[in-house]
């Protein structure tokens, strides 16, 4: 057990990772008081070494520039388990994202684990082995760190690569590793990893869709966005989304009507916050509403469709019990409902890909009444109605 807290240190560590064929990564952080998410430690495991390492980033005397060049580099697989949340962090730490991943938590929902799958479950179901997990939520920012800690920390990464040769062994076996390689391209994709003010509208749930409400909800949205960005806040604690849609349906002239408001403290409104907060108001008021936010209507679909939702529902997990993969992955209940209703039209992701070939062109058959459901055996299984018709 290594604890990586100077430059020099760093810089041997990944010369001698980047000769790895794969290497596992976790990181530790904090973020319920922070908007940005704070990197406290990484841990990272070479898949031909029994030792793991642990990098202290609050160190001071400690450049991470030779991890994240290891981060770029295409020769090495690096291994994640969940990684939306790492690749955030790194994302905004040096404005790159890791290539090429692999996910464990996606490996095991093609390989039938379940749906989004824990660690901890993976390790117990694949290596028969226990974790300690109650140092889960200790403050990681604290220093010294504990061996405690450390020991917890780097479990994540040493029993990570016994789990990714189990999982990418039975994937090749399964033949689906173009299914595993079109989901690590949906999560390389940069555009999941950046917060942009002028896009912070549309989190915002209000029951009025009215243009001039839309167009001071994104004002307003943006201008919290900016300010929790600056001053590294939750948004919420800035302003709530329901103050936010009751500004928006009730639009303040000045403090004292800004004070008034339910879900706005008063001296919030005196403050010079307040009057930022006005200005984005009036921002919202003067927008031209053809230039305005639209919310796009939410997708009609035609009466008496219940029936046809439960087949396809059925349908879905008869294929997810045969292909054993987790029905989240194949398709959501949403768009289940867009496939009855639409069928081949449907913008959905079983519609295209790996997921038409397993679900979704029998989706669209039994849709049609080209194929039908029937019971043999006391099992489940899709016949031709060509077939039910000469018989």
């Amino acid at each position: 057990m290594t604890l990586i807290t100077n430059s020099k240190d760093l810089k041997t560590l990944c010369s001698r990772l980047k000769k790895a064929d794969f290497v596992t990564v976790d990181t530790e952080f904090i973020r319920e008081k922070t908007y940005w998410p704070h990197l406290c430690l990484i841990q990272v495991a070479a898949s031909d070494d029994d030792d793991a390492f642990a990098i202290d980033p609050l160190a001071e005397d400690i450049d991470l520039e030779p991890f994240y060049e290891l981060m770029q580099n295409k020769e090495v697989l690096k291994v994640f388990h969940a990684c939306r949340q790492d690749l955030e962090i790194f994302f905004n730490e040096s404005g790159k994202l890791p290539t090429p991943i692999f996910d464990t938590q996606v490996a095991a929902m093609v390989c039938g684990y379940g749906e989004q799958v824990s660690y901890e479950v993976l390790v117990n179901s694949i290596l028969k082995k226990h974790l300690d997990k109650s140092s889960r939520f200790t403050d990681w920012a604290q220093r010294p760190l504990t061996s405690k800690q450390l020991k917890y920390a780097l479990a994540d990464v040493t029993y990570l690569r016994k789990i990714f040769i189990k999982l990418a062994e039975r994937i090749e076996n399964l033949e689906r590793t173009s299914w595993i390689r079109d989901e690590m391209k949906k999560l390389s994709t940069k555009e999941n990893y950046i917060n942009r003010p002028e896009d912070a509208w549309e989190r915002i749930k209000i029951p009025n869709h009215k243009a001039r409400t839309l167009c001071i909800v994104k004002e307003v949205a943006a201008w919290r966005e900016r300010l929790a960005q600056q001053v590294d806040v939750p948004r919420g604690r800035i302003l709530k989304d329901e103050a936010i849609s009751e500004i928006a349906a009730h639009p303040p002239a000045n403090k004292e009507a800004l004070g008034r408001m339910r879900n706005v403290n008063h001296g919030f409104a005196e403050s010079a916050r307040g009057d930022e907060l006005l200005e984005a108001v009036q921002r919202g008021m003067e927008m031209d509403e053809k230039e305005g936010p639209q919310r796009e209507p939410r997708t009609q679909l035609p009466p008496g469709l219940a029936p046809t939702i439960d087949l396809l529902r059925v349908l879905l997990k008869l294929k997810c019990e045969e292909n054993e993969v987790a029905p989240k992955l194949l398709c959501s209940a949403a768009d289940l409902e867009l496939i009855a209703g639409f069928g081949k039209e449907a913008k959905v992701a079983a519609m295209s890909g790996w997921r038409f070939k397993v679900f979704g062109k029998e989706a669209l058959d039994l849709r049609d009444g080209k194929l039908a459901l029937a019971i043999e055996n006391n099992r489940l299984k899709l016949v031709k109605t060509e077939e039910v018709a000469a018989g």
